[in-house]
């Protein structure tokens, strides 16, 4: 079994959520249904990226590699799209998004000169 940082993972999982939920309510209360048919696929992709660069500097990961494990576990989501169910996808994508910062931080990858401790 890999080594992960449990802490690390439930943090950046929980992070990511709030995060993503908190610019999806602002998102759907100020814009109508045509933006997010006209432009969801641009929407969430650039929503779920920027909230994982939140994530990131929250607790000090790399931001590259923060970035490709919210592309990878992204990609649940993207066949629930296809499928019309657009957030069944989401609490998958955000336990796999969980696991990948759990192994980055277990694997000490941190920004170079940024790595710190963050605490409850």
């Amino acid at each position: 079994m890999a080594a992960m940082d449990r802490s690390v993972a439930w943090r950046s999982a929980l992070l990511m959520g709030a995060c993503v939920a908190v610019i999806a309510v602002v998102l759907g209360t100020t814009l109508d249904a045509s933006f997010f048919r006209s432009w969801g696929w641009l929407a969430g992709p650039g929503v779920w990226a920027a909230c994982a660069l939140v994530v990131a500097a929250a607790l000090g990961l790399h931001r590259g590699w923060t970035l490709l494990g919210a592309a990878l576990s992204g990609l649940p989501s993207l066949a629930a799209v296809l499928a019309d169910v657009h957030w069944a996808g989401t609490p998958l994508a955000l336990i796999l998004f969980g696991l990948w910062c759990g192994r980055l931080a277990a694997r000490g990858d941190r920004d170079a000169g940024e790595a710190r401790a963050v605490t409850a």
